[in-house]
């Protein structure tokens, strides 16, 4: 008798078809919409070309709410980007050729649509709604995902925190992921992106790296690529990426995030100081500076103070928070340019650190800056370690990919490999043709997916721990060639010291070895 009142509140609300709908009645409570702001919108974009205009760039098919405008809406932005007639008999036509005027509500509902709208003046307006009652429901839906994940007790709390915090993103920008784009779409935006590229200085069409060379063979860094920087310890690699943040920054106003997890961020900027007012770096921790540099100092970091560098020294941060917070700098200062120092001393987190070896640490964490460069569609450059094969390697001792360490699925996942090598650094101060190798970088680009392989040759003050061109270098004091220019030089370019090689992901970058460059 006690279980009767039980079974019957059970059979009134076992739930219908539309299982949202109907335990949102339940609860008093409908989704957030507006049916009759969309019937005006639909309706003037059929009547005046200016709503279509207006109205396009702000909503997607989903943000309606009533299954029959999504239809409506897509055929209008199908026409829209075929570039033919949008009104009351095209839509019409090409819903019946669709198979889907009838499930629309036929020709009567698409009339009846054109009379609820007098006039398009205020179709912004009205669609600007229909965008907030569209994010108000993916907020819902986000949110209801993040309930039902958080009292599973399997669910990783940190995989769960990265995937909240991508679900807020991605409705925060307006930029909810499609599934696919059509060919004739990435057509357009791939000729689009050409004729910009023809129409910039020194074809630089990505983040300048500010050295004449090594942006002639790059086009400066391309968004949502992954490029690697490895060096043994002290070859320069934290100096070289500093440069080229400061290069970014100062000389070409890009935003640049610096996320140093080896050294104080106090420590990084005393470096920028050091090579911006040339004077050592020693100098500036001892304090023991003249009055003259003391103004030295003042009057040349006037640039780099006001530049759009952020740095953050979180030491041992995960990808997770380092996604989270490369999103927030995007957001609040839309940074070009990401700077990750090193690779190395980063930890995977979540189910990436559970269960496996470094070796798989290591892959999730290049994997992951990959995935970061594409989602915020900038370049990232993470500095990696090199294993000490190097050293043991005679002659130059140039580094190969096979040097990368602890992971082989850093190459993999890389648009571009570079490598700093400094003949001076292991005693070497003579090439084989007998040129002084004092003051000389290499940049090797051991791998470059969109672009040829090859050396670019730069000029390195250790006690600045500065990187610059090599045109000062063309001479040694006494008028005799030092070297520096007698670099040989590809065809491709007409000046310059660079060492160019085609694009071939199996070229084999060593000496005689075996050590080919993956896909």
């Amino acid at each position: 008798m006690n279980n009767l009142p039980e079974k019957t509140n059970r059979k009134r609300t076992r739930p219908s078809n539309n299982t949202m709908q109907m335990a949102s009645l339940e609860h008093g409570k409908l989704q957030p919409q507006a049916l009759d702001l969309e019937e005006a919108v639909l309706g003037a974009m059929m009547l005046e070309k200016e709503a279509v205009n207006t109205a396009i760039d702000i909503l997607q098919p989903k943000s309606f709410y009533k299954d029959a405008h999504q239809k409506i809406f897509a055929v209008i932005q199908d026409l829209f980007q075929k570039s033919e007639p949008i009104d009351l008999l095209t839509i019409t036509n090409t819903l019946k050729q669709n198979g889907e005027l009838e499930t629309v509500g036929g020709p009567y509902y698409i009339t009846q649509l054109t009379n609820r709208v007098a006039s398009a003046a205020n179709v912004e307006f009205h669609a600007r709604i229909i965008a907030q009652k569209y994010i108000q429901r993916e907020l819902i839906r986000i949110s209801t995902e993040i309930i039902t994940d958080a009292y599973d007790e399997t669910t990783d709390v940190f995989s769960l925190l990265d995937k909240a915090e991508s679900g807020l993103f991605g409705v925060t920008e307006g930029n909810i992921r499609k599934s696919y784009d059509s060919m004739s779409t990435l057509i357009r935006d791939a000729i689009k992106q050409i004729e910009q590229a023809k129409g910039h200085e020194g074809n630089v069409i990505g983040v300048p790296a500010g050295f004449t060379d090594l942006d002639r063979m790059t086009s400066g860094w391309q968004p949502s690529d992954l490029i690697i920087l490895a060096a043994r310890p002290a070859m320069g690699k934290t100096a070289f990426a500093l440069t080229l943040a400061r290069n970014a920054a100062v000389e070409f106003g890009k935003g640049v995030a610096v996320f140093s997890l080896e050294m104080s961020s106090i420590q990084l900027v005393t470096r920028l100081i050091s090579a911006e007012s040339e004077l050592s770096s020693g100098k500036l921790r001892s304090g023991n500076l003249r009055n003259d540099e003391i103004e030295q100092i003042h009057a040349k970091i006037g640039d780099l103070a006001e530049a759009p560098i952020f740095i953050d020294d979180t030491p041992g941060i995960s990808v997770f928070e380092l996604r989270a917070k490369a999103r927030r700098l995007k957001s609040q200062h839309d940074i070009q340019l990401l700077v990750v120092d090193y690779l190395q001393l980063m930890t995977a987190g979540g189910d990436g650190s559970k269960g496996g070896n470094r070796e798989q640490e290591i892959s999730t964490i290049s994997r992951s800056l990959k995935s970061i460069a594409k989602e915020l569609n900038i370049p990232v450059i993470a500095l990696s370690q090199l294993s000490r094969a190097v050293e043991s390697r005679g002659g130059d001792r140039r580094p190969q990919l096979s040097d990368l360490r602890e992971s082989g699925s850093i190459e993999q996942d890389a648009d571009m490999v570079m490598f700093i090598n400094r003949p001076e650094y292991y005693g070497l101060t003579e090439d084989e043709e007998g040129n002084s190798t004092l003051g000389l970088a290499n940049i090797i680009i051991a791998k470059h997916r969109n672009g040829a392989v090859g050396d670019v040759g730069l000029k390195f003050t250790k006690e600045l721990a500065k990187f610059g061109d090599l045109e000062s270098y063309e001479f040694s004091e006494g008028g005799k060639d030092n070297g520096f220019n007698s670099l040989p030089v590809s065809d491709e370019f007409d000046q310059g010291n660079t060492i160019t090689r085609s694009s071939r992901m199996d070229d084999d970058f060593s000496s005689g070895g075996d050590d080919h460059v993956p896909f």
